[in-house]
C-alpha cells in the first residue's frame, strides 16, 4: 500500500526535488508538500485510511492536528472514524487550544500531521494538550521523515515514510552548486 500511496503523492505533485530550507534550519534536495494531495479529497481519504484502520484500535476520544498542515489531516482521519477533530494554533508564537475546542481530563487523544520530520509542532501540541489533563496516545501521519531518537514512547502511524539527506547550510553541496534556496513550509524559521 505505501507505494501506492507514493503514486499518489507524485502523480498529484506533492513529492519535490531542488533546494529547500526546512523549518528546521537545515536544508535538504527533497520535499513532500502534503497541501498538494491534500486540495483532493478522494486522495486524502485513500492516503489516509491505512492509518485510519490502525487507529480504529485504539479506542480514541479526538483527534488533533496543529495548525497549518495537521487540520486537513485531522479532519480526514476524524472523518474516517467517526471522531471529533480539533486543531491547535500558534498565538504570540505559543501552541494554544483556542475557538472554543475542548478537552476533558482523560480524553485519549492522537496527534495528527501532514508531515512529522523535527517534531517541533507535536512536542508543542503534546504538552498543550496534557496540560489539559488528556492522554496522548499516538502521532499519526501521512509522511514520516523523522530521525529515529525522535518520540520513541510513543507509536507514530504514517501512510508512508521518505529520508532525504539534509545539511547544515555550511555544509550544504546544493548552496555550493549555486542552486537557490526555497522555503516551502509555513512556519516561521527560528
Amino acid at each position: 500500500m505505501e507505494e501506492k500511496i507514493k503514486e499518489i503523492l507524485a502523480e498529484t505533485g506533492a513529492v519535490l526535488s531542488g533546494h529547500f530550507l526546512l523549518s528546521s534550519g537545515k536544508h535538504s534536495g527533497g520535499y513532500v508538500q502534503c497541501a498538494k494531495v491534500l486540495r483532493f479529497p478522494d486522495k486524502a481519504e485513500v492516503i489516509l485510511k491505512p492509518v485510519a484502520e490502525k487507529l480504529k484500535e485504539m479506542q480514541i476520544d479526538k483527534i488533533v492536528g496543529p495548525a497549518m498542515g495537521g487540520i486537513l489531516v485531522a479532519y480526514e482521519l476524524g472523518r474516517q472514524l467517526g471522531i471529533e477533530a480539533i486543531f491547535t494554533e500558534r498565538t504570540d508564537g505559543v501552541m494554544s487550544l483556542r475557538r472554543g475546542f475542548e478537552l476533558k481530563k482523560g480524553d485519549r487523544v492522537v496527534i495528527s500531521e501532514d508531515v512529522l520530520t523535527t517534531g517541533k509542532s507535536t512536542l508543542e501540541t503534546r504538552k498543550v494538550l496534557e496540560d489539559y489533563g488528556a492522554e496522548v496516545v499516538a502521532v499519526a501521519s501521512i509522511i514520516d521523515r523523522r530521525g529515529k531518537s525522535m518520540l520513541e514512547d510513543l507509536p507514530v502511524i504514517s501512510a508512508a515514510s521518505y529520508q532525504f539527506s539534509t545539511y547544515e547550510k555550511e555544509d550544504c553541496p546544493l548552496c555550493r552548486s549555486g542552486m537557490e534556496v526555497v522555503k516551502p513550509g509555513s512556519r516561521t524559521i527560528f
